[in-house]
């Protein structure tokens, strides 16, 4: 879980939200990345979140990402390819090592350290080459973009990388590259109340049998015990191919606000949306 995006077809492209969420990311730099801040400032900016693109064998992909410096001294990255898992209950891990089955070889990037002025932007190239013989699938990596310490740069400069050294931030941008037509398939299995962080909340299960990720949009509208009208939003992050997930339903916050404080039971009907189809959904959540 936008989320790497942390990816042709650019979900990004989509809205100017997902252009401010990048930003924060930005800000905030990922402390979620489980590596120790330095003091140095990482003030950088990413668009798109992530990328997700087609091909066939035997093509060549390029897309090129923004890098936004958003202070006033100049600021030096690396960025690097990782691999990385997500488990169903929406763990990430990122591994600096080839996973089996990885197509990080495939992948070109245009340089490994780069240099941003203030108040400026840099434009990144990388291309992924799938060869002749790929089968149908979806090939998942994550650029990492991270600030440099003195350390890290000679590390990156003789050729090696460490997730044990230090870095002063990171933003990760997942990017997913749907090969010979691979593409989610994705079904509703059940829709109930489960407890998330001590309070009990409307969710749904979704399986995913295809060989794609997947993701659910759209919303319901819905109101609660007391009166109360809003809209119930899935969790947008990506169910992957094999996986079955269980997703909070949310209350939509309205701009500037905190979410409402709902009362069960709620009721709430509506339409969910995925890449090739819809779910509706009527239901009770008690």
């Amino acid at each position: 879980m936008t989320p790497f995006s942390l990816l042709g077809r650019s979900v990004d492209g989509r809205s100017a939200l997902r252009r401010q969420a990048a930003r924060l990311l930005g800000a905030l730099a990922l402390a979620s990345a489980g590596l120790p801040a330095l003091a140095a400032s990482f003030e950088v900016a990413i668009s798109p979140s992530r990328f997700e693109v087609t091909g066939k064998s035997g093509a060549r992909i390029g897309q090129s990402l923004n890098i936004f410096n958003v202070g006033t001294a100049p600021s030096e990255v690396s960025v690097r390819t990782l691999d990385w898992t997500y488990s169903e209950s929406g763990e990430v891990g990122y591994h600096d090592e080839l996973l089996p089955g990885s197509c990080r070889p495939w992948v070109t990037l245009e340089r490994k350290l780069l240099r941003v002025m203030p108040q400026a932007k840099t434009a990144f190239r990388f291309q992924v080459d799938i060869p002749a013989d790929a089968p149908r699938g979806e090939c998942r990596f994550m650029l990492a973009i991270e600030g440099v310490e003195p350390a890290y740069r000679a590390q990156l400069q003789s050729g090696g990388a460490s997730l044990s050294l230090p870095v002063s931030g990171r933003i990760a941008v997942a990017v997913y590259v749907m090969i010979n037509g691979a593409e989610p398939r994705l079904e509703v299995q059940q829709v109930g109340v489960k407890e998330i962080n001590g309070k009990r909340t409307p969710v749904i299960t979704v399986g995913n049998q295809g060989d794609a990720h997947g993701r659910l949009e759209g919303g319901l509208e819905a109101v609660d015990a007391k009166g109360l009208k809003f809209d119930l939003l899935p969790e947008g992050t990506p169910i992957m191919p094999g996986q079955t997930r269980t997703l909070p339903l949310l209350p939509k916050a309205e701009s500037g606000q905190k979410p409402p404080e709902v009362v069960l039971p709620v009721r709430a009907s509506g339409q969910l949306d995925w890449d090739l189809g819809s779910f509706k959904v009527n239901a009770e959540f008690k």
